[in-house]
């Protein structure tokens, strides 16, 4: 699905319903204290309740974290870009991702929002436990950990300019997604999968626009 214009100020409006266009909003320091207990306590119970190892639960809990930046490329590319006919299809992924294309100024949509939040990780987690069994109660709290700081990577790129000179790659790499070709730079808090699967752009050659990336970051 391709989203045409960018809009400077406001939000989209997702649903008639005011109840429910308000479950749509969070601040991002809501998520991370919602998650805070996952990604801490589960990590203590398999350790405590399970007896693994610490060796065991860090080289899990990081291989959690390593997959999310996996799993995020698959949804950015595949499924928040899938390009769809029928309407019903289309609103759906336009509340997902194309409102952000859109009102890419709006700072209380880059999270998932509470509710959807919680259904969703936690049918994430029951798939993970039906795989792994325990193993389930370290690679999901790094999985977790690694969506909140991806988050909160994205949340940066739209607010601050790069603070260290090895990070500019990755937030040139998403304003062009933005403003030049949503047909690569899907990567957001790395650019792994994006050199991999061959949708890097090549920064040697892109000129950056100013003006298009002021357009991307939030006002003060």
């Amino acid at each position: 699905m391709k989203f045409e214009k960018i809009h400077n100020k406001g939000q989209a409006q997702l649903f008639k319903n005011r109840y429910l266009e308000m479950l749509t909003k969070t601040h991002p320091l809501v998520i991370w204290g919602m998650y805070l207990p996952v990604f801490v306590g589960m990590p203590w119970y398999a350790a405590a309740k399970l007896g693994y190892s610490g060796w065991r639960i860090a080289a899990i809990y990081i291989a959690g974290m390593f997959f999310w930046t996996f799993f995020e490329y698959i949804m950015h590319r595949w499924i928040f870009h899938m390009i769809a006919e029928s309407p019903r299809a289309q609103k759906i992924i336009y509340v997902m991702h194309g409102n952000h294309h859109h009102f890419p100024r709006d700072r209380e949509r880059l999270f998932m929002p509470p509710i959807p939040s919680l259904l969703i990780s936690g049918t994430i987690f029951g798939i993970m436990y039906l795989l792994m069994r325990g193993n389930a109660f370290m690679f999901f709290p790094g999985f977790i950990l690694g969506y909140l700081m991806y988050g909160s990577m994205h949340y940066a790129i739209h607010a601050w300019n790069p603070p260290f000179k090895w990070m500019k790659p990755l937030w040139r790499n998403h304003h062009l997604h933005h403003y030049k070709d949503e047909g690569k730079g899907y990567g957001v808090s790395t650019t792994i999968w994006d050199r991999v699967f061959g949708t890097m752009f090549d920064l040697k050659k892109e000129k950056e626009d100013k003006e298009k990336v002021k357009e991307l970051m939030y006002q003060k």
